[in-house]
């Protein structure tokens, strides 16, 4: 009976070597060689590891290293530092490693609008790990796939069209209203005072979403920003580290447990709160008061000219890095034949920044270059393209408007001497050090 037992017992470990032998060696080994044999080189795959260690340096060194004044836009080495120096060593297109898992990175727009315009269900977003489940919702809009995602993407697209928006200007303008209130007790009867409009901006988005969706107000729910925003530093940490399995009772995983079970419980209070809460829907007087009010003898030409510098800092300051996508089966996307379930990481950023799309000056600031068409639709996609583009574009816009209008009209502004330039991704495009800008009150 005991020599059996020992038998069966290395028969098991030396299954369990051969899969490990197999995942971990075989399986990356045999990837990289498809894609060399392509033309497509990139770090290297590492066994186990991948290329973490080598990332998580690239990024150490771009944030201990502001941009130097004079001030400019060229923040690709900054946000996204691993695609800056690996494309310099290997090419636009190159495959790196995250873990044991490939990743194809591309910043080709014929290439990224093949891939998001597609509408058979070819390429779909990769699935979430459990920490970006948890921070951006189990089965949400972003993670649901086929019929399920299309019955969440018309309820969504219905909830957020423009004429909904239209119907929440009062209430996006009572939160921008409360916040240069609390400017001018700031202010305290100065001429100049100084704001941190980076955090200033996260609260009133945050009161703005309180205000719409639950009927509430930011004091309300700030306890669940708060929360999110330790969820955020928390994920952030997760994703520059190989993935510790979430089962395993490490401090961090268990800190995220928590949080997670607090924000849950912190949401169902405000939408039970929001049931309870009469309703007033109708009142939308104030936005033909305000647009009306808004408009000169060049209203049209003002507003093509907010949309512009809009557009113009979006692209060089594009809030999300990266798209990604996953083709459920084999694919040929130009000339490479692409294995199914291979991430593709399409380097938003670094196509707004590309000279060959936007001509010599990419990394300068001329609002001028939106008014004329675009060499290629996928040379600006901000929110997306095709099918899954962002949901809440209309409301995001109608918001950034609406700020800037109301502060213009009462103050003037210039960057801060304390300002220091260094936009770093966490999660989103942030200012590393806040946004430190000089007010001063324009008087009637």
């Amino acid at each position: 009976m005991y020599p059996i037992l020992v038998s069966a017992a290395i028969l098991v470990i030396l299954v369990v070597l051969l899969k490990c032998v197999y995942s971990i060696l075989w399986v990356p080994y045999k990837i990289q060689h498809h894609f060399h044999k392509q033309g497509i080189s990139g770090p290297g795959y590492r066994p186990i590891f991948g290329n973490t260690a080598e990332r998580r340096r690239l990024v150490k060194e771009a944030l201990s290293k502001p941009i130097a004044s004079p001030f400019h836009h060229n923040i690709l080495h900054r946000v996204f530092p691993t695609y800056s120096m690996w494309s310099k060593m290997h090419g636009e297109t190159f495959l790196y490693w995250f873990g044991t898992k490939p990743r194809l990175a591309l910043s080709d727009p014929a290439i990224i609008k093949e891939v998001l315009m597609n509408t058979g269900g070819l390429f779909e977003r990769m699935k979430f790990d459990p920490v970006t489940r948890q921070l951006l919702g189990a089965k949400g809009l972003m993670e649901l796939t086929g019929e399920r995602w299309a019955a969440h993407r018309r309820i969504s697209s219905s909830a957020l069209n423009m004429e909904q928006v239209k119907g929440w200007v009062p209430k996006i303008v009572a939160s921008i209203t409360d916040m240069l209130e609390k400017w001018e007790e700031k202010r305290a009867g100065r001429d100049e005072f100084e704001m941190d409009v980076h955090k200033e901006v996260q609260n009133l988005s945050a009161d703005i979403v309180s205000r719409t969706v639950f009927g509430s107000s930011f004091e309300e729910g700030k306890r669940v920003f708060e929360l999110q925003e330790k969820q955020m530093h928390l994920a952030s940490q997760y994703h520059s580290h190989v993935p510790i399995p979430r089962f395993l009772p490490t401090e961090k995983n268990r800190e995220l447990r928590r949080l997670d079970q607090e924000i849950r419980g912190s949401i169902w209070k405000l939408v039970e709160a929001a049931k309870n809460r009469r309703k007033d829907e109708k009142s939308r007087n104030l936005l033909s008061l305000l647009t009306s009010s808004y408009k000169n003898h060049d209203g049209e030409e003002e507003k093509l000219e907010i949309n512009m510098i809009l557009h113009e800092a979006i692209r060089l300051y594009t809030p999300v890095t990266m798209l990604v996508r996953e083709p459920c089966k084999d694919v040929k996307l130009g000339n490479l034949h692409i294995p199914a379930n291979t991430p593709l990481i399409m380097a938003v950023i670094a196509t707004h920044h590309d000279t060959k799309a936007w001509g010599e000056d990419a990394d300068k600031f001329n609002p001028l270059r939106f008014s004329e068409p675009r060499k290629h639709l996928a040379s600006f996609f901000p929110w997306g393209l095709g099918p899954r583009t962002c949901v809440g574009q209309n409301l995001t816009l109608v918001e950034v408007k609406l700020v800037l209008a109301m502060i213009i009209r009462q103050f003037s502004f210039v960057l801060s001497p304390a300002y220091v330039h260094a936009p770093a991704e966490f999660l989103t495009v942030q200012p590393q050090y806040g946004a430190q800008i000089l007010f001063k009150k324009i008087l009637n």
